[in-house]
């Protein structure tokens, strides 16, 4: 997934990002989330995850619901502009994947 970082909140965005906060850690690893990982090139942030759950659509909206993460939300989002087109129901737009390796030893 991707989101374009304003220029005038790129280190609040960074500062912010450097001790996020544990309860929100938390509600996302209670909603199946590992390894997410967000990535700055230029202006442009690329998320990544693993998800282990069963029903991404219901830990998602377990995340949203969470008040601590709405609450993180208010500080983050200011900082972001999506690309996702008006309408989609995406802040981060998701992006095509085109190329996997899977780890042999894990099949």
């Amino acid at each position: 997934m991707m989101i374009r970082l304003r220029p005038e909140h790129r280190e609040e965005y960074l500062r912010l990002h450097s001790a996020v906060w544990p309860a929100v850690e938390q509600t996302m690893l209670d909603a199946n989330m590992r390894n997410f990982t967000i990535f700055l090139h230029g202006d442009l942030l690329f998320g990544y995850y693993e998800y282990i759950g069963d029903d991404h659509e219901a830990d998602q909206a377990r995340i949203a619901a969470d008040p601590e993460t709405q609450r993180w939300w208010t500080f983050t989002d200011p900082c972001q502009e999506s690309l996702a087109p008006v309408g989609s129901g995406h802040w981060w737009v998701p992006m095509q994947e085109v190329w996997h390796l899977d780890d042999p030893a894990s099949s």
